[in-house]
């Protein structure tokens, strides 16, 4: 009969074999086989946990593995229990899994990847809470019929302002939180400084990263794919995708404040220059909020047309614009407005842009970059749109934005609704 009201010096080890221990030890010194040094089961070599554990499917034949279905390891040995079990592929991914609170069951909660190569580490302990190994190499098979899942990761090679956030667009609509979820565990952003940040699904085949706060200055940013082979869902199954690096420079934020009819540049926290502007008269009020820089086109030519406005009515308008620096897609500029020099800084008289002089426009291109920050501030306009018109995404507060990640929200898009209309201005 077992002694359990004996002390332990592990799981399991009862007072009367520890006993026996010593007294070999005493007899034929240390060494001794079946114990350790020390007395301790836990700190004897493993034994071969092969009779203790089984697999499932074909891996116990040697045949590949199926990878469509879950791995799983189970304790057959009704007085051992497992511990921890490791499964790495040949390129260093790790399997994610969970262990039963007993110890009788391990499974994967992830897919494996087809036509891979997995090496498992299960580590097991029986009743006297000795340590056991086993270690098992196996593939994996072909998928069967599936579409392939590209994922197409932007913007291109360079460097950016701090504001710019990353993209990823997937060949392939996934609608399903679960799916979801699948693909954001396999996109991977790594930065230097670190930082925190998440996916945002814009809709089912786009998504947006951006940290936290703004990216850190010259920092380096690396965003990759681990979806290769991975089943998605029934019928899909990750492709291979190339990665992607950018770089941040200074941190470069214009606070235009449109009640004061001033725009004030900021370089790594420091004001740098103070510029009169004009911005958008009633009825064509420059949207608040953050904007990010997403071209720079030396000249321009606008046209009211483009925007709704009638050829030939009281606001029609065909202008030659120099010096553009473009922050929606819907034609909103930083520009170059020689005919309202009178008005800046006076007036808003625009019809949307910020417009300044020529010889500021011209300073104001050269120094800004894509992916740096425009805000306006005190506008009567509407806040700017988080998405399909540029890069809104700072105008979504953190915790929608989680909302908006199938591993930290609902994985659907959430319901961004619009800001108070005037504003103040951020952090610079």
């Amino acid at each position: 009969m077992r002694d359990t009201e004996s002390p332990r010096t592990g799981p399991g080890a009862p007072r009367a074999r520890l006993a026996g221990c010593a007294l070999l030890v005493a007899a034929l010194g240390a060494g001794v086989t079946g114990c350790s040094s020390d007395g301790s089961p836990l700190s004897a070599e493993p034994y071969d946990a092969a009779d203790q554990i089984s697999f499932s499917g074909s891996l116990d034949e040697g045949k590949p593995a199926d990878p469509d279905k879950p791995l799983e390891i189970t304790a057959e040995d009704s007085d051992g229990r497992i511990t921890d079990v490791v499964v790495v592929d040949a390129s260093g991914r790790h399997l994610a899994g969970e262990l039963a609170a007993d110890g009788s069951r391990w499974h994967s909660t992830t897919a494996l990847a087809a036509s891979a190569e997995y090496t498992v580490r299960v580590s097991t302990e029986d009743e006297d809470g000795r340590p056991g190994r086993k270690v098992l190499t196996f593939t994996t098979g072909k998928p069967g019929a599936a579409k392939r899942l590209g994922v197409t990761f932007g913007p291109e090679a360079g460097t950016y302002g701090v504001g710019q956030p990353l993209v990823a667009e997937l060949s392939e609509p996934v609608k399903d939180p679960a799916q979801r979820a699948v693909v954001e565990r396999g996109l991977k952003v790594d930065s230097t400084p670190s930082v925190s940040g998440a996916w945002y699904w814009v809709d089912d085949k786009k998504l947006h990263f951006r940290p936290k706060e703004y990216w850190p200055a010259n920092a380096t940013v690396r965003v990759r794919s681990n979806l290769e082979g991975i089943k998605v869902g029934d019928r899909l199954r990750g492709d291979a995708a190339k990665p992607l690096t950018i770089r941040t420079g200074d941190r470069v934020i214009a606070v235009t404040d449109a009640a004061a009819h001033q725009l004030t540049v900021y370089k790594n926290g420091e004001e740098i220059k103070q510029i009169p502007v004009t911005t958008g008269k009633p009825g064509f009020e420059t949207r608040n909020g953050v904007k990010v820089v997403l071209a720079k086109e030396r000249f321009v030519r606008m046209r009211s047309t483009t925007v709704g406005i009638a050829e030939g009515s009281s606001e029609s308008y065909d202008l030659d614009v120099h010096f553009a620096t473009r922050v929606t897609w819907s034609g909103e500029y930083v520009h170059a407005a020689p005919w309202s020099v009178g008005s800046q800084g006076y007036a808003n008289v625009s019809h949307g842009c910020v417009g300044m002089s020529t010889a500021n426009a011209e300073w104001f291109f050269d120094t800004f970059r894509p992916g740096d920050l425009v805000e306006v501030v005190n506008s009567e306009g509407d806040t700017m749109e988080p998405f399909g018109n540029g890069f809104g995404d700072w105008n979504v507060t953190w915790d929608k934005w989680r909302e908006g990640s199938a591993l930290t929200g609902s994985g659907k898009t959430p319901d961004t609704a619009q800001q108070a209309a005037r504003l103040r201005p951020a952090a610079v």
